[in-house]
């Protein structure tokens, strides 16, 4: 390691655990290709969405057991507190945080239970039960594009804070490491 990289590397603090790093970026192949195969490629579609249900596990359970800034005991605020987050990123007056921000904790949870509909009605629509049920098609299908739009604030959340504290939050979320002291 030179002399550059060993001053960064001291500099940080690990933030992100790999398996919430390996859940992120799994979890954004998994939901493009499910997406994007939709009618066209139904095996695929069905074994992409199987992997995000089983992703979504994994991940709940390391909600409770994992490493400090994985567990929802760090990331999940009152809602008011999310929503003076959210006017303070808007007037670009919000404090760093080393974990989730509020309104990214927040976002966070509103993934998880949109991906869990989203994984719970494609299930449903493959049983005897729900076989051909209108509104379990249309339900899957209006979840999974509100989940791109969710998707699109999410990035635009990132992006935001990545500018206003001058982070690459996209490098932490591979590399697990933020920058150690708040600016």
């Amino acid at each position: 390691m030179n002399e550059a990289n060993a001053g960064r590397v001291v500099n940080t603090v690990k933030v992100w655990d790999a398996v919430v790093r390996a859940f992120h970026w799994l979890l954004v192949v998994a939901f493009v290709i499910a997406w994007s195969t939709g009618d066209d490629l139904k095996d695929l579609h069905q074994i992409a969405g199987y992997a995000i249900a089983f992703l979504l596990v994994i991940r709940v359970v390391w909600g409770f057991i994992g490493s400090t800034h994985a567990r929802f005991s760090d990331f999940v605020f009152h809602p008011t507190v999310v929503i003076l987050n959210l006017i303070d990123t808007m007037r670009l007056r919000a404090r760093r945080s080393l974990g989730h921000s509020p309104a990214g904790g927040a976002m966070v949870i509103v993934l998880l239970v949109i991906l869990t509909v989203t994984c719970a009605t494609g299930i449903m629509m493959t049983t005897d039960a729900f076989w051909d049920f209108k509104w379990v098609e249309d339900t899957h299908e209006t979840v999974a594009n509100l989940t791109v739009v969710l998707i699109g604030f999410h990035l635009a959340g990132v992006s935001l804070a990545s500018l206003k504290h001058r982070e690459n939050l996209v490098a932490a979320m591979f590399t697990g490491r933020k920058r150690r002291e708040p600016q």
